[in-house]
């Protein structure tokens, strides 16, 4: 174990320090929407916001969107498979196994999250396609609602009608190939942009081939200074699934696949029309509409069953901003209504077919009032309501033919957060406290009864809630600028999988504290170096696991890059990423050994010999072994691992037309 306060002492004195990004061309103003739902040239909101341009984009070797973010503070990645990040879920401030359901994921404010348990499509997400990204740390419940407890990370995609064309085609190990292109043109009355997107690899391990396909984009017409727009997206992946291995094979053939017939392929498309418009010189308005629809298709034959599954999802988000005043004073509120409604139906070939269908409907408005020159008051308020109903069919095992099963239930939760944002020139300083919810996903509504397998209805899972407090700030001098946060969240009836019960349960009360700390040297014009930290103490506050650690949660985590731009000489940069023990998957009682840690190192070259570029990235570029998932399996008395991928290289060759 980790001594708890040495790290945390150390980042609460760098706790003045931060900013949100280091720029790369002094001269751009940063664009946040996160905090606010709109636009912002500065963050005026107690909030801790940071931003990873197109050009940190381009400078990463990540491959893949996941990639890109895991080396940001309070940000970690875990995947079961690794291969073009398909599977791979985000947790920020800790939350381990429920990690995907505590961190929202948006793409232009529209959630990707489903309302199920499943995996988030990053293959309609391609990297070329992102302009910026967001990352909203601690609870972002007032704005965003359920799920956005440990954070919200907001996709901003390319919007720019600027003519121009470009095509990237790569190669590398294990047979990797891909395709990436991209079309613009717009005028002063309209403009369209299309992302093409195409991977394909073998895999590091046995049956980890996969592939994805993705086109994606928008098309808008200008209304006055306001537009109307829509954006499309039709994407398709298909992957192995290799399986866990014990700790045998783990440590001898780690590329070795348990299932080396088991397959998934899932594909879908996402539709949203919207309109961006000021009504008069103090009031504007945005809304959108969207509709997502996803098939998923797994073969099992190392367990002899099939399942396919559908996916739908229909929403409508419109809100105001109202530049208003108030006496004197600037003030300004944003007021809006989420409502999302979406249906799951599984059909499985050893089992019960499953559906659910969730409403939800949220109501949320938040003020900012410069109370003096540097000086705004913020304060939120959400109502939300839920309505589930969960069903299984009949069906028969070896203990006879089980009957059909229903359960609904409803649910409302409020949420308010209220904070102080001081800033001058050069610096920040922030507090706020708030509190969170969330709701349960439609198949945390299911267990499986231990002693027969069958499923069972578990509808008396209580929302989620918590509390935050939360402190941090940002500072600029010259060539070095950073931020920190330090924060205590406390959660009462927190959603997890109990493995010994084969259920949803709600836990006994639980609490984070934790601290955040990045820093960029501008060294000279072209050299950056970028060092970021997170503690975490994720603990039970009571009950039989009082002070135990909550599982697959690591108390440290460090990253350390640094970029140099020669010019005509390329581009070069390498990031060491740092990820410490923590306790495997069910471990809440902490009664076994530590999964270990380990450290990776990414490398990446770029040459501008315009118009061609030519870029090189080695991943892993040590061959690192580690586990970012593994657990304990009763039934086997044994530890089992989800291997990550070995080294790997991409090579790939832009032409940009004009």
């Amino acid at each position: 174990m980790y001594p708890r306060n040495t790290p945390l002492a150390a980042a609460i004195a760098l706790a003045l320090l931060g900013s949100a990004h280091a720029q790369t061309n002094p001269h751009l103003e940063p664009v946040f929407v996160t905090a606010t739902r709109f636009s912002e040239n500065e963050v005026r909101v107690p909030a801790n916001v940071s931003v990873i341009s197109r050009d940190d984009i381009l400078s990463t070797p990540a491959r893949d969107l996941p990639g890109v973010l895991k080396s940001r503070a309070g940000v970690s990645v875990s995947a079961l498979y690794g291969s073009l990040g398909l599977d791979s879920t985000i947790d920020m401030r800790g939350f381990g196994e429920t990690a995907g359901a505590n961190t929202l994921v948006l793409l232009d404010g529209q959630r990707l999250n489903p309302i199920d348990s499943g995996a988030i499509s990053w293959s309609a997400v391609p990297l070329d396609s992102i302009e910026r990204i967001e990352i909203l740390r601690g609870a972002g419940t007032v704005l965003y609602g359920d799920r956005a407890t440990g954070g919200v990370v907001n996709i901003i995609t390319r919007k720019a009608g600027k003519p121009e064309a470009a095509v990237t085609v790569g190669a590398g190990s294990y047979d990797t190939r891909t395709i990436d292109a991209h079309v613009a043109a717009g005028n002063s009355s309209a403009y369209i942009n299309a992302f093409a997107h195409y991977a394909a690899t073998n895999g590091w391990r046995d049956n980890a081939q996969s592939d994805q396909m993705a086109l994606s984009g928008r098309a808008g017409v200008y209304i006055g200074q306001g537009e109307g727009f829509v954006d499309y997206a039709v994407y398709k992946d298909s992957s192995g699934l290799p399986g866990y291995l014990l700790s045998a094979d783990y440590a001898s053939r780690p590329r070795h696949s348990r299932t080396p017939d088991d397959r998934q392929r899932r594909d879908g498309y996402r539709l949203r029309p919207g309109i961006a418009l000021p009504l008069t010189a103090n009031l504007t308005l945005e809304a959108e509409a969207a509709l997502e629809h996803q098939d998923n298709r797994a073969r099992y034959l190392s367990f002899g069953s099939r399942t396919q599954a559908s996916r739908d999802n229909w929403s409508l988000t419109p809100r105001l901003r109202w530049q208003h005043g108030l006496g004197r004073l600037e003030s300004e509120t944003v007021a809006g209504i989420d409502y999302y409604s979406g249906e799951v139906d599984a059909f499985y070939s050893t089992a019960a077919s499953q559906g659910a269908r969730q409403k939800s409907a949220g109501y949320y408005v938040q003020n900012t009032t410069e109370l003096t020159p540097g000086l705004a008051a913020t304060a939120g308020l959400r109502h939300q309501k839920v309505e589930q109903d969960a069903r299984q069919g009949a069906f028969t095992s070896i203990f006879g033919t089980q009957p059909a099963m229903r359960g609904d239930g409803d649910h409302s939760r409020n949420a308010w957060d209220i904070g102080l944002n001081y800033a001058g020139q050069g610096w920040r300083l922030y507090g706020k406290v708030g509190t969170s919810f969330r709701f349960a996903n439609t198949d945390e509504l299911f267990g499986y009864d231990p002693m027969t397998g069958n499923p069972v209805f578990a509808g008396d899972i209580k929302p989620q809630q918590g509390r935050i407090q939360e402190l941090g700030g940002s500072l600029t001098l010259g060539a070095v600028s950073g931020r920190a946060a330090v924060y205590h969240m406390r959660l009462q009836d927190e959603i997890a999988y109990d493995g010994a019960l084969f259920a949803n349960v709600n836990l006994d009360p639980t609490r984070r504290l934790g601290a955040e700390v990045e820093l960029d040297w501008r060294i000279q014009p072209g050299l950056l170096a970028r060092l970021s930290y997170a503690y975490t103490d994720a603990t039970f506050r009571s009950g039989p696991y009082e002070d135990k650690q909550i599982p697959l949660v690591a108390q440290d985590r460090t990253a350390a890059s640094l970029t140099w731009d020669g010019g005509t000489f390329g581009k070069y940069s390498a990031i060491a990423n740092y990820t410490g023990k923590r306790h495997f998957s069910g471990d809440y009682a902490n009664q076994r050994k530590l999964l270990a840690g380990y450290t990776t190192v990414d490398v990446m070259a770029s040459w501008n010999f315009k118009p061609w570029s030519i870029s090189a990235r080695l991943i892993n570029a040590f061959d690192k072994r580690y586990s970012s998932y593994a657990g304990y399996s009763t039934f086997a008395g044994d530890y089992y691992y989800y291997p990550a991928d070995g080294r790997n290289f991409l090579l790939t060759a832009s032409y940009q037309f004009h």
